[in-house]
């Protein structure tokens, strides 16, 4: 079911929506910093307010977990009361909830705020998306708008740990959650003037109330279900909470069929483009995300590299990720998208394969992992763009939360499946007889040689961080064949699809 556009739709955007664009783009830079330098302030957050280890988890993870579990009803919610609406709203309750998050008295207090943070954010990437759609209804000039949207977003990740850095050693550790304040104070004043308001003009129906209810249920359930698996292997309690999960989502399914105002419009599943592209982000996510876990371990524990200045060494991937995002759509309007895409995951497998060599050396490592994020670029913005295109108007804020929501489950699935490959190896080639904790993973042998003399701890920290190359070697060679099919499949299957360019260009 793809949106046919007429003439008058696919006008060309003008500076209003430029600067729309611009005001849209910098709470998205800012959120991203707020997200990533949280790692880097977890510390002093503990030592401040006490936080136990099952806290400290809380406190990263409350934020993801209701984050992805709102984003489809926010969604749904943008098409039926208006974009724009429900953007402000959300910049409002982000920029409050950050205060209260800086100036939380206690881990529980502190926990609260991150969960309503999500609630928040689940609000600003789908509407962000959306408006994006409206305000650039050209196909060459809506891939060039999410690409520039895309690349703040990976801005802030690249220059969040050194911004994060300052701070922290400025001021107190609530600073990193006021950040994002000042930017959702510009779009709070700019957006009304700039942002243009769309709501669904038909018949958009209620919400319906269960249906949120179930897909936030089976979205936390299913989520929370990966992360602990990653966390602490297959076991029954993660496990159920997966299967639980997923009987929750055929609920959810089910009553979409039904119910008069659906809250997800299954028949977006029908266009191919949407579908293969919206799966190719989810393999590809889960992928090419397991493997940051491993970097950022091997620059920490086999390099012996502080938080810092591993985060530092891991610039060059952003910026390369940046770099792909950005030549992406003028490549699509001189070759498919289909080939484009294929082509930067062909990029991504020989980055994979680079790290299945990599020792313990720096240079082959941040080669390889700058590799991985230049040809993730291509996906991620072509393939939002692509999702965001094949929709109708109307839906366009359901397309991108699905979008949004694929990413998130790419993320967690990687580091569940592809993660404990890794940590399967590693347990299986650490020798026999050293303490449990070291036989866990390279994090808990570090943890235990520093208790045991020097010689017992550097022969058990060599042991160990030989099984964990092998973990890591393993599981960029599934990533790599995970990768390699992917992008055969996706050549093949979206060969049809040309959103970035008009009619008269000339596609290959």
């Amino acid at each position: 079911m793809t949106s046919q556009k007429t003439p008058q739709e696919t006008r060309a955007a003008g500076r209003r929506e430029w600067i729309g664009l611009a005001v849209l783009a910098l709470p998205t830079f800012l959120v991203s910093i707020d997200v990533f330098v949280l790692l880097l302030a977890l510390p002093q957050i503990s030592a401040d307010l006490g936080a136990s280890a099952t806290q400290q988890l809380w406190i990263t993870d409350a934020y993801g977990f209701l984050l992805a579990g709102c984003m489809i009803t926010m969604g749904t919610l943008g098409d039926r009361i208006g974009r724009r609406k429900l953007l402000l709203i959300g910049a409002a309750a982000f920029g409050a909830v950050s205060v209260l998050a800086a100036f939380s008295v206690s881990a529980e207090m502190l926990i609260v705020a991150r969960a309503l943070l999500g609630i928040a954010g689940a609000t600003l990437m789908p509407s962000t998306l959306a408006l994006i759609s409206t305000m650039f209804p050209d196909p060459r000039q809506r891939g060039t708008a999410i690409s520039i949207w895309m690349v703040c977003f990976m801005g802030g990740a690249a220059v969040g740990p050194m911004i994060g850095g300052l701070v922290l050693d400025a001021l107190w550790w609530g600073a990193v959650f006021l950040l994002g304040v000042p930017a959702m104070a510009v779009l709070l004043v700019a957006g009304p003037l700039v942002l243009p308001e769309f709501r669904d003009a038909g018949r958009p129906g209620r919400l319906d109330l269960p249906s949120a209810a179930l897909s936030i249920v089976a979205i936390l359930l299913v989520v929370h279900g990966l992360k602990e698996t990653a966390a602490h292997g297959w076991a029954p309690l993660p496990a159920l909470t997966l299967v639980a999960g997923i009987a929750v989502a055929v609920l959810f399914v089910r009553r979409q069929r039904r119910v008069p105002d659906p809250l997800l419009d299954l028949a977006l599943f029908r266009d191919r483009t949407f579908s293969v592209a919206l799966g190719t982000m989810l393999v590809g996510t889960l992928a090419t995300g397991a493997m940051m876990l491993f970097v950022t371990q091997h620059l920490q524990l086999v390099l012996g590299l502080s938080a810092l200045v591993a985060a530092l060494w891991m610039v060059p991937a952003m910026l390369a990720s940046i770099i792909g995002s950005l030549v992406s759509p003028g490549l699509a309007a001189r070759f498919r998208p289909a080939w484009v895409i294929g082509g930067g995951l062909v990029v991504c497998v020989a980055g994979l394969l680079t790290l299945a060599a990599t020792g313990a050396q720096l240079a082959p490592l941040v080669i390889g992992f700058s590799l991985i994020t230049l040809g993730a670029g291509p996906l991620a913005a072509l393939g939002t763009d692509l999702i965001i295109g094949a929709a109708p108007q109307e839906k366009a804020g359901s397309a991108a939360s699905l979008s949004e929501v694929s990413g998130e489950f790419g993320y967690a699935m990687g580091i569940a499946t592809i993660g404990s490959i890794g940590a399967l190896v590693y347990s299986s080639r650490i020798p026999a007889g050293v303490p449990a904790g070291a036989a866990e993973s390279l994090a808990g042998a570090t943890g235990v040689a520093a208790g045991l003399p020097a010689g017992a701890g550097r022969t058990l920290l060599a042991a160990a961080r030989d099984a964990y190359l092998a973990g890591m070697h393993t599981a960029a060679l599934v990533a790599a064949a995970a990768l390699a099919v992917v992008a055969v499949a996706t050549t093949a299957l979206l060969r049809g699809a040309a959103p970035a360019v008009t009619e008269a260009d000339d596609v290959r």
